[in-house]
């Protein structure tokens, strides 16, 4: 964990000790090649350095495949599904560009391509907006068939897509509050369209700002951002505060840790938080 994923824990749970809700941790290990051995040991042990405790159980996605199988059958069943084997580069070529990614022009939704077995699976979209408001960043949508084109339900190597299994997870799990980081604010729209063809409820969301570093790229590993020290969690949890706008008092950095989060607590508003995608963390 970095400063990064620290700000969307720290939010997250906030908001919901303050309602006196639950809150969840879940592993979105969907890509097995990607995991790292030991990783999640090593995530759930600094939330605990850092007092951040879960209730209930762990969810890890790589063990969920089942209930993923049995949403895209509901959705087989509504003929809203078809195969595609377009490579890569074949999308790449023929797709159009916008903030929300390549744009899949739906090439195989009269047939697939002759002489290739392999195929994902996509899901129909349509123009219809999409609509929800955000509790931070306001209203906000997108028309699924123009900004994002059909999109991947499962993978050609079998592997289910992360839009398909947060939305099957979140029901089940009886997520009523989503609170997460403002880089997943452009899938929310296509969560938002399984959830209506599944006949899910639709959750509330609110998207924080991502910090970035100071070429205004997102702090992740990639970005070589460095790991949260769990010997001395207190200063670094005052600071995902401050970069939260809850305007920390100049004493709670020397807090121990049960008194940091009574004041967090007790003082949370989702009110403070700068309404932006992104903010440089260099900047706290």
């Amino acid at each position: 964990m970095h400063f990064g994923s620290l700000v969307a824990a720290v939010g997250s749970y906030l908001d919901a000790r303050s309602c006196q809700g639950k809150w969840l941790v879940r592993m979105e290990d969907l890509d097995p090649p990607r995991v790292v051995a030991g990783a999640a040991d090593n995530i759930l042990r600094t939330l605990e350095a850092f007092g951040l405790f879960w209730d209930g159980d762990v969810v890890f996605q790589s063990r969920r495949g089942e209930a993923y199988r049995a949403a895209l059958d509901v959705l087989q069943q509504q003929g809203v599904l078809y195969p595609c084997n377009c490579s890569r580069r074949e999308i790449a070529d023929s797709a159009l560009e916008a903030s929300t990614g390549l744009i899949y022009q739906g090439q195989c939704r009269s047939g697939m391509r002759k002489g290739r077995a392999a195929h994902a699976l996509r899901v129909i979209t349509d123009n219809h907006p999409i609509k929800f408001c955000d509790r931070l960043l306001g209203d906000c949508g997108q028309r699924l068939e123009a900004d994002v084109g059909d999109f991947v339900l499962r993978r050609a190597d079998g592997l289910y897509a992360y839009q398909l299994a947060v939305v099957v997870d979140d029901a089940e799990q009886g997520i009523t509050h989503i609170v997460r980081g403002a880089d997943i604010l452009d899938s929310t729209p296509r969560q938002i369209y399984l959830q209506h063809l599944l006949g899910l409820s639709t959750p509330s969301y609110l998207h924080l700002p991502v910090a970035v570093n100071v070429q205004g790229e997102k702090l992740s590993k990639q970005t070589l951002a460095p790991a949260l020290n769990p010997a001395d969690p207190v200063p670094q949890l005052v600071r995902a505060l401050g970069f939260l706008g809850q305007e920390p008092p100049p004493g709670l950095a020397g807090a121990d840790l049960a008194d940091f989060w009574a004041w967090a607590v007790a003082n949370w508003s989702a009110r403070k938080i700068p309404p932006r995608r992104a903010i440089p963390a260099s900047s706290q």
